[in-house]
């Protein structure tokens, strides 16, 4: 006898359907798993089998064989040992056939036949809902996550013997109900707080407008002060993940396996911090079978490079294609698959290898032409794409030792939130453009127009520091986003003045 089960395999940060086909005939003992099964896949016989005798069921001492179809798509991951044993039990007789068809099923099986959790539960309930099914079953511990989708039964269960009862109306379980409303609960304080920081207002102001207008921002400064500090608290003043943006980086974390088991939505932005040796693919995503890199991982957050010229030319380079298009695209033989990586970058610096600048040496023989050499191991069209440079400088003992406290996050975040809903207005009409810093040329051009008088400025600043075009226009995205702090209609000569002052790295390239 045949039976087929629903499941899926996870492609990128999708579910692409998958048929477990169950055959059980005479013959000889024969237990086999075919249609490109990885490893772990391989390895699920041993795990179905106890699962399947130790929860009290019978399994076939006779012909076995088991389909994963297509076969052309490889399979990887424990989450097909649930769909296994139930079609093992359903070839048998032991379960009601006419409620298989109306679900998926996905789950690791412990030996004593308990579902232990997997990673991808939200992209799978999508796949489940565009499949058509009525629902999905899985560890209870994925409920909270799956059931974030609408018009699909989520039933999370505890071991297979629930799953057989469940099946054959001997266990009645209601779908999980999500509480979206946690979606839009107050935010519980953060850990950080832009008031810890004592002085620096140029570079607190320059990070609220990197948060307003979606800019990338890099720093260079002396050790001690206060990049790193200052780059942990930019997730703590960027505007309230709305509930698509949640659902979004929560399908990425999912299968990546960094969501909380029990949890339902991600509502933190990102805050993501790989050290220097980082490897291309563990910056960018990929793999035999592709998985999401840390540019993906923080994908509607923040990636923040440390001592950036310290990490490899390679890993930098890769950096470029996401920074302009906002998604990784990754190409291998068999598949290609796409992973959304749009992200707030932050680079922080130190002026040359000893960590000094030149007018600060403490002593150090230092010259301009170490910082250049220095700052040289960052290409000209990466910086390009940064659009705020910073000078930090080292803080003045006197703020230090003063007692009183600088604004907090909340307060910028509410100029940011209101520059933002601005931009929203503006970009209504607009696909795929949800900020000024993803604007087009073309969009900049007809959304941003100039007075004559910034014009010139920007015209005689472009060719003193020798600017490129590129440069050109992000100086452009930037004043808007001063204006839209400023809730002034049309970028001004002060907005352009202001923007102009953060490409103080052009001079090193």
């Amino acid at each position: 006898m045949i039976a087929r089960i629903h499941s899926f395999a996870l492609m990128g940060i999708d579910a692409s359907p998958i048929d477990v086909e169950v055959d059980i005939s005479n013959g000889k003992q024969f237990y086999v798993i075919v249609g490109l099964p990885d490893a772990a896949v391989k390895e699920s016989r041993e795990r179905v089998q106890s699962a399947i005798q130790n929860s009290g069921f019978y399994f076939p001492h006779t012909r076995t064989v088991v389909n994963l179809a297509p076969a052309g798509v490889r399979k990887e991951g424990a989450l097909f040992d649930l769909p296994i044993a139930v079609g093992i039990l359903a070839a048998q007789g032991q379960i009601m056939p006419e409620r298989i068809a109306d679900f998926a099923f996905a789950g690791e099986l412990s030996l004593d036949g308990r579902l232990k959790p997997v990673n991808g539960a939200l992209s799978m309930a999508i796949g489940a809902r565009e499949c058509g099914k009525r629902g999905i079953i899985l560890p209870k511990h994925n409920a909270a996550e799956a059931a974030i989708v609408s018009e699909v039964d989520v039933i999370g269960l505890d071991s297979l013997q629930d799953v057989l009862n469940f099946l054959n109306g001997r266990l009645d379980e209601e779908p999980f109900q999500p509480n979206l409303e946690l979606h839009d609960a107050p935010e519980q304080p953060d850990d950080v707080d832009f008031r810890d920081i004592k002085g620096q207002e140029m570079a607190k102001r320059a990070f609220e407008i990197a948060a307003a207008g979606g800019h990338n921002l890099v720093m260079i400064g002396p050790p001690g002060a206060g990049k790193t500090m200052i780059a942990r608290r930019l997730s703590t003043i960027l505007p309230t993940m709305t509930l698509e943006e949640s659902i979004e980086t929560t399908k990425i974390h999912s299968i990546a396996g960094l969501t909380n088991n029990g949890a339902s939505l991600i509502t933190r932005r990102p805050f993501r911090s790989p050290h220097h040796t980082v490897s291309n693919i563990a910056l960018i995503g990929g793999g035999s079978i592709p998985k999401p890199g840390e540019v993906s991982l923080a994908h509607h957050g923040v990636l923040f490079l440390d001592e950036m010229p310290e990490f490899s030319r390679p890993a930098l380079e890769v950096l470029r294609q996401p920074l302009e298009d906002g998604v990784v695209h990754i190409a291998r033989a068999s598949m290609s698959v796409e992973f959304p990586a749009r992200f707030i970058l932050v680079g922080a610096m130190n002026p040359t290898q000893s960590g000094y600048a030149p007018d600060d040496a403490g002593g150090r023989p230092v010259s301009p032409a170490d910082t250049r050499k220095y700052l040289s191991r960052i290409s000209g069209p990466l910086l390009d794409r940064i659009d705020i440079h910073l000078d930090v400088p080292k803080v003045d003992v006197k703020e230090l030792s003063r007692g009183a406290e600088g604004e907090s996050s909340a307060s910028i975040r509410e100029r940011v939130n209101a520059a933002r809903k601005i931009q929203t207005r503006r970009f209504k009409n607009v696909k795929g453009v949800h900020c000024n810093a993803s604007m087009s040329p073309k969009q900049i051009k007809r959304l941003c127009p100039l007075d004559e008088d910034s014009r010139r400025t920007l015209e005689n600043a472009m060719e003193k520091r020798g600017l490129s075009a590129r440069a050109f226009d992000r100086i452009i995205k930037v004043a808007r986003t001063i204006a839209d702090l400023d809730a002034a209609e049309n970028i001004q000569l002060p907005h352009i003045a202001e923007a102009i002052n953060y490409r103080s790295l052009d001079k090193y390239v």
